[in-house]
């Protein structure tokens, strides 16, 4: 069923449509975190977003630049940081509390299962979205040690790399069809880690 984004025209007016940047991104993260990068052909995009390709081209240049707004919006808005890592919070605490939610949203939606980063990450080294979703997660890297390193300088590295490889496994698991509650108990588990880490 195609989502139209436009609304329609003031009745005598005539003027054109306009068209919801923001509502597109949100359709294109659904569709993407579903079939990922190479399975959403440019033609099944344009229809479900209500649009013809030269509109898409207009709004947003290419597939590949959509797809780093999609990446930019989902970074901000699922497991958003800044509301995890707040300055002052025990490290042990946030990036516990960092992988629980984790676990939970990963397999919340069966139909969008694991991390859209770090999943579309996985690509081919040279595809142009694996490049694009390392970047982002690269970034949510830095994020996390530099909240570490305001505590424990020393330790920011390898807590960093203890966070990351426990979240891309929570993600994993997710796409593979682990249960939430199980994904929960690993990142639970997880926590006796940060805590020797960071003695």
């Amino acid at each position: 069923m195609t989502t139209k984004l436009e609304s329609a025209p003031r009745p005598g007016r005539g003027r054109p449509r306009t068209f919801d940047p923001e509502a597109a991104l949100a359709i294109g993260q659904r569709m993407f975190h579903e079939s990922g990068y190479d399975a959403v052909g440019l033609s099944a995009l344009t229809t479900e977003l209500g649009i013809t390709p030269p509109s898409f081209y207009a709004a947003f240049g290419s597939k590949a630049a959509f797809f780093q707004r999609v990446l930019e919006r989902y970074a901000g808005t699922q497991l958003a940081l800044a509301g995890i890592l707040v300055a002052g919070r025990p490290p042990v605490e946030a990036l516990a509390d960092l992988l629980e939610r984790a676990a939970r949203t990963y397999a919340r939606d069966p139909e969008r299962t694991g991390c859209l980063v770090l999943e579309a990450a996985r690509g081919n080294a040279e595809s142009e979205s694996a490049v694009l979703a390392r970047e982002v997660a690269q970034r949510r890297r830095e994020q996390v040690r530099a909240f570490v390193a305001k505590s424990h300088p020393r330790r920011a590295d390898v807590v960093t790399d203890y966070v990351s490889t426990t979240l891309s496994g929570l993600s994993g698991s997710a796409r593979e069809g682990m249960t939430e509650a199980r994904l929960v108990k690993v990142a639970k588990a997880a926590e006796a880690g940060l805590s020797a880490l960071l003695e």
